[in-house]
């Protein structure tokens, strides 16, 4: 495993690190002000930001193939970080921010050549928003044989029934079209009874009940997190991704490079936690000495700096391995990073809102957001449980009978 940049990754590397430090770090007081203004809306300077990232070639870097960039994960992963330092503004800015990502890596490998025409390009393009409605409040989503939300074939058409909750940015106005999840065939085998489908977000029957609010944060500027109510919703029947009964399987497809992106922004953002946790610790002083001089601040910092390194390098290797073997010869370490990375990330945040003291909690800083946000990674593309029971029984197989 040899995790030098190449030469791609280098450039692509310079050329993010300077749009950073001269358009997102200086817009994100501006962004905040215009989010909290804004409504569901995206703050208006986002638009620019878009502007100045694809004239600077920093677009769709997330997705390989000749729709995109064409970067392995790999080659990815760096940049990713680096756009964790500020998730909300950078992976907007360059199209590379979930729910789109995993949403347009799944119309490229399952859509048909019109949902690819019709709802891909104009998510390639910034043109328009998306969401992954999965996750259900009266079954335990944890397990996705659980999904209840019926999909019913009806001569040329499909008909949902059901309810989702934090669906991701689907209270954006620019969210045109929504991937469902929900049962096609009760009566077969478990992993078979499942379906995706496409469904516009101004389709009749379908109603936008509420945002819901993670920690008391509404998320608006990345789009909200909706409860939404499917009543009688008809879609025709070209609107189903792939074949009937393969929603289990694609969900997994799609999963498993969210989980990885999401990791590899996390580093970014527990490397910016500690760049800020150092320079409040050397500005701040209590009982006579600087808060850096402190032996439990320097515990801290010493222990946040060797997690990142260990979650680098787990995340990069399962970048490798995706990249040589594919996603299914990486399913241990996906697994392995998507518990150990938010949970490991939540502790440095929690470090660094306590060297601030209460301006940690505060809008003043970053911190608090990022720990909302971090915290609730680890319900996210299935809870650190549901990841943990699978790890441990393809360890426990290796010495069954």
């Amino acid at each position: 495993m040899n995790f030098a940049f190449d030469d791609t990754t280098a450039e692509l590397r310079a050329r993010l690190l300077a749009f950073m430090d001269e358009c997102v770090y200086p817009a994100e007081r501006a962004y905040g002000e215009q989010a909290a203004t804004s409504g569901w809306s995206p703050p208006p300077i986002l638009e620019d930001l878009k502007a100045q990232a694809r004239e600077r070639g920093l677009w769709n870097l997330f997705l390989p193939g000749e729709e995109g960039a064409g970067l392995t994960n790999l080659q990815y992963a760096p940049l990713a970080e680096i756009m964790g330092r500020s998730p909300g503004i950078a992976a907007a800015a360059t199209n590379c921010a979930a729910p789109d990502t995993g949403n347009m890596e799944l119309l490229a490998q399952f859509g048909s050549e019109w949902q690819r025409k019709q709802y891909l390009e104009p998510l390639l393009n910034g043109e328009i928003r998306s969401a992954f409605a999965m996750t259900e409040p009266d079954v335990a989503s944890s397990d996705a044989t659980n999904i209840s939300t019926s999909i019913v074939r009806d001569g040329g058409e499909y008909v949902l029934n059901g309810r989702k909750w934090f669906i991701t940015g689907a209270m954006n106005p620019d969210c045109k079209i929504l991937i469902v999840m929900g049962k096609t065939d009760p009566d077969a085998p478990a992993h078979r009874r499942q379906s995706m489908i496409l469904v516009p977000r101004d389709t009749p029957g379908l109603t936008i009940k509420r945002g819901m609010t993670v920690f008391g944060y509404d998320d608006a500027s990345h789009g909200g997190h909706a409860e939404i109510v499917f009543e009688d919703v008809r879609v025709p029947a070209d609107h189903l991704i792939g074949e009937q009964g393969g929603g289990f399987a694609i969900a997994q497809a799609r999963l498993g490079p969210g989980r990885i992106h999401h990791c590899m922004r996390l580093i970014g953002a527990a490397e910016r936690a500690v760049e800020l946790m150092c320079r409040r610790a050397l500005s701040r002083s209590a009982f006579g000495k600087t808060i850096a001089q402190q032996g439990v601040v320097q515990d801290w910092i010493a222990e946040s700096r060797v997690r990142i390194e260990q979650l680098r390098l787990l995340v990069l290797k399962t970048a490798w391995l995706m990249d040589t073997v594919g996603n299914r010869g990486a399913h241990t370490e996906i697994q392995a990073i998507k518990i150990a990375t938010p949970a490991a990330v939540e502790w440095i945040l929690d470090k660094a809102i306590q060297v601030h003291g209460a301006g940690g909690l505060s809008q003043d800083f970053p911190l608090a957001a990022a720990w909302a946000g971090v915290r609730s990674l680890r319900f996210a593309d299935g809870p650190d449980e549901v990841h943990k029971r699978s790890l441990a029984y393809r360890e426990l197989k290796k010495y069954m009978d």
